[in-house]
C-alpha cells in the first residue's frame, strides 16, 4: 500500500508541478501579449500622427504652399528667400510669408508636441533647413529607408525612459519641386521622412494594469484546479484504499476460512509476523519493506486452503506423500498472490519461505543467496514460532534451546547473517504462555475428534492416548488412574460368528465401558483391547456385573488391572507398557 501511495504522490506531485508551470507560462504569455499590444497600440499612434502630418502637408503642397502674416511664431522663412514672391503686401497692408509645406508642418508638430507630447519633424539627409538635421537614429533610418522605401520603427531607451522612435518615408510630389527644385530632386524620389517619438510610459502603465488583471484570474484559475486537484488527489487515495481494503478483506477472509480450519494457523501467522518485523527492523529495513513482510507472513499460509483436512489437521507425523501434499501450499500461495497487482511484491516472499540454506528445501531447491533475505527472514521466524509452540505431536521447546537450535542449524537450514541476528532479538520478545495447537470451539473439537475416533467402537485410539499423557495435568486434563481391560479368544469370535458380528462386540463392550465410566476416557487399543483414563481411582468389581452380562454367552474371556499414573510415574505410552510387562 505504501508504495502505491508513494506513486500516486509522485503523480500528483508531477501534475501539480504541471500545472503550475502552465499557469505561470500563460501568465508569461499574458505578460507578453500585453506589453506587445502596448508597443503595436503606441506603433499606431505614430503611424498615425505621420499619416495626418502628411495628409496636412498634402493639403498645403496641393495650394502651392499657404501666406501667413508674419509675426514672432512664423517670421519670413529665410531658405525660400530665392522664391521672388516670398512676400507679399495685401490690400489692407498686411505683410505675408509664403510658408512652404514643409515649414507649415514643421510649425505644426511644434504645437502638436507641446500638447501631446509627440515629437515629430521632417527630416533629410539632404538639408534645406538646417534645423532638420537628423539625429543618429534618424540617420541610420533615412538610410535604410533609402534601400526600403518603408517604415522604420524601433524601441529605444533615453535617459531612463522608453520611447517609440518612427520614421515614415517622404517621396516627392510635383508641388514639392517649387522649393526643393533647385536640391536636385525629382519627382517620386526619397527626399527624407517624417520622424515621430512616442513615449511609451502611458502605454505600459496600460499593459501594466491589464497584466496585473490578468495574472489575477490566472490566479483565480489556479487555485481553483489546485482545489480541485487536490480533492482529486484525496479521493483517488481513497479508492485506492478503498481497493486496497476490499482486496485486504477478500484475503484475509481466505485466511480465516483457514483459522477456522486449523486454530494452530491464526496465532502463528500473527507471531511469525511480530517475529519477522522485528528482525526486519533490527536488520535496518524501511518501513515500507517491514510492511510489505507484515503482509506477506499473515498470508505465508494462505495456500494452506487447498490442503485436505486429513493432511493439514492431521495430529502426527505426516507420510511421504501427505508431506509431498503440504509442500504444495507455498506454490498455491505464490499462484493465489502473484495475480494480484497489489501483492506481486509478496508473492515470492511467500513462495520461498521453505527454501534451506542448504539447498533442500522446497518448491525450487535455491540454495544461499539465490533465496530472497525476506523470505529468510520468514523462514527463521517461521521455524521458531514452531519450535517455542505446543503442537499436538510434541511439546514447546523452551527458549534457550530454541535459539541453540537455531544457531546449530545457521549456514544449513538458516542464512547465517540472519541467524547470528535472529539468535540475539527473538528471545528477547515475550511468547504467550497459551501458544498450543488444541481445540478450543466445539467445531475445532468435532475436527479434532476426527483424526482420534475409533471407527468401529465409537471411543478413541492410540493416538489420543498418547496425546492425552503429553499433555496430563495441564491444559485442562488431569488424570491420575489408568484401567486397562483385555479381550481374549477374540479371533475364535470371529471365526464362528464373523468380523461383523465381532466388531459389534467390541462396540458393545466399548458403550458398557462408556456408561461405567462417565468422567473417564475410554480408548480402544491394538483392536482387543480397551483402556480408561480416570481422574478418581474406580472400583472395577462394581463394573464387573455389566461387562460379564455381555460376555457370558460368548466364547470372549477377558481380565483387567488398573495402573496409578503418579505412583508408577507413568507419563507416555511407553510407561504403560512397560509397567503392565512387570506385572
Amino acid at each position: 500500500m505504501a508504495r502505491k501511495n508513494s506513486l500516486i504522490s509522485i503523480i500528483f506531485i508531477f501534475i501539480l508541478l504541471g500545472w503550475t508551470l502552465l499557469a505561470i507560462v500563460f501568465a508569461s504569455l499574458y505578460t507578453k501579449q500585453n506589453y506587445r499590444y502596448a508597443n503595436n497600440m503606441a506603433f499606431h499612434a505614430a503611424e498615425l500622427s505621420v499619416q495626418k502630418d502628411l495628409a496636412y502637408r498634402s493639403w498645403v503642397a496641393s495650394h502651392g504652399g499657404v501666406y501667413v502674416p508674419i509675426d514672432k511664431k512664423t517670421p519670413p522663412n529665410p531658405y525660400l528667400a530665392h522664391i521672388k514672391n516670398r512676400d507679399v503686401l495685401t490690400n489692407a497692408n498686411q505683410h505675408l510669408t509664403l510658408m512652404n509645406p514643409a515649414y507649415t508642418l514643421s510649425q505644426m508638430m511644434k504645437e502638436y508636441s507641446s500638447l501631446y507630447g509627440i515629437k515629430g519633424h521632417i527630416t533629410s539627409l539632404t538639408l534645406l533647413n538646417p534645423k532638420n538635421k537628423p539625429d543618429k537614429w534618424e540617420r541610420n533610418a533615412l538610410h535604410t529607408i533609402e534601400k526600403t522605401q518603408d517604415v522604420v520603427s524601433q524601441k529605444i531607451t533615453k535617459n531612463g525612459k522608453d520611447y517609440l522612435r518612427y520614421l515614415s518615408p517622404l517621396v516627392t510630389q510635383p508641388s514639392c519641386l517649387k522649393c526643393h527644385a533647385f536640391q536636385g530632386y525629382k519627382v517620386g524620389d526619397i527626399r527624407g521622412g517624417v520622424s515621430v517619438s512616442i513615449p511609451l510610459e502611458e502605454y505600459y502603465n496600460t499593459a501594466f494594469h491589464n497584466t496585473k488583471v490578468s495574472i489575477f484570474y490566472i490566479l483565480v484559475i489556479y487555485l481553483l484546479g489546485l482545489i480541485f486537484l487536490l480533492y482529486g488527489y484525496k479521493e483517488v487515495k481513497k479508492i485506492l484504499k478503498d481497493k486496497i481494503h476490499h482486496y485486504e478483506q477478500h484475503l484475509y477472509s481466505l485466511v480465516s476460512i483457514i483459522e477456522k480450519r486449523d486454530s494452530y494457523t491464526a496465532g502463528h501467522s500473527k507471531r511469525v509476523a511480530l517475529y519477522a518485523t522485528t528482525l526486519a527492523k533490527e536488520m535496518g529495513y524501511k518501513k515500507e519493506t517491514i510492511e510489505k513482510l507484515y503482509t506477506a507472513c499473515m498470508l505465508h499460509d494462505i495456500g494452506k486452503i487447498s490442503i485436505p483436512d486429513s493432511v493439514l489437521l492431521k495430529p502426527g507425523k505426516l507420510t511421504d506423500l501427505e508431506f509431498t501434499i503440504i509442500k504444495e501450499h507455498a506454490i498455491i500461495g505464490y499462484d493465489l498472490l502473484k495475480d494480484i497487482d497489489l501483492y506481486k511484491d509478496i508473492a515470492k516472499i511467500v513462495k520461498y519461505h521453505h527454501e534451506r540454506f542448504d539447498g533442500k528445501g522446497y518448491p525450487d531447491g535455491l540454495k544461499g543467496d539465490a533465496i530472497p533475505e525476506l523470505s529468510e527472514i520468514m523462514s527463521i521466524s517461521d521455524a521458531y514460532d514452531a519450535m517455542t509452540t505446543d503442537r499436538i505431536y510434541k511439546a514447546r521447546k523452551d527458549v534457550p534451546t530454541a535459539t541453540k537450535e537455531l544457531h546449530d542449524l545457521s549456514g544449513i537450514q538458516f542464512s547465517p547473517k540472519v541467524t547470528a541476528i535472529a539468535v540475539n532479538v527473538l528471545p528477547k520478545i515475550a511468547i504467550a504462555e497459551s501458544t498450543n495447537q488444541l481445540p478450543k470451539t466445539e467445531l475445532e473439537k468435532a475436527r479434532f475428534a476426527y483424526f482420534f475416533k475409533d471407527n468401529t467402537t465409537n471411543s478413541f485410539n492410540l493416538d489420543y492416548l498418547k496425546f492425552i499423557l503429553l499433555y496430563n495435568h495441564k491444559e485442562g486434563f488431569n488424570f491420575n488412574y489408568v484401567d486397562i481391560f483385555y479381550l481374549h479368544k477374540m479371533t475364535q469370535y470371529n471365526k464362528i460368528h464373523s468380523w461383523k458380528k465381532g466388531s459389534e462386540f467390541l462396540s458393545n463392550f466399548a458403550e458398557v465401558l462408556q456408561n461405567q465410566y462417565t468422567d473417564g476416557i475410554v480408548f480402544r487399543i491394538h483392536g482387543d483391547d480397551f483402556v480408561v483414563l480416570t481422574q478418581k481411582k474406580s472400583n472395577i468389581q462394581d463394573n464387573l456385573s455389566s461387562i460379564k452380562t455381555i460376555i457370558n454367552s460368548t466364547e470372549i474371556e477377558f481380565s483387567y488391572e488398573s495402573i496409578n499414573l503418579n505412583e508408577q510415574n507413568a507419563k507416555t505410552v511407553a510407561d504403560i507398557e512397560s509397567i503392565m510387562k512387570k506385572n
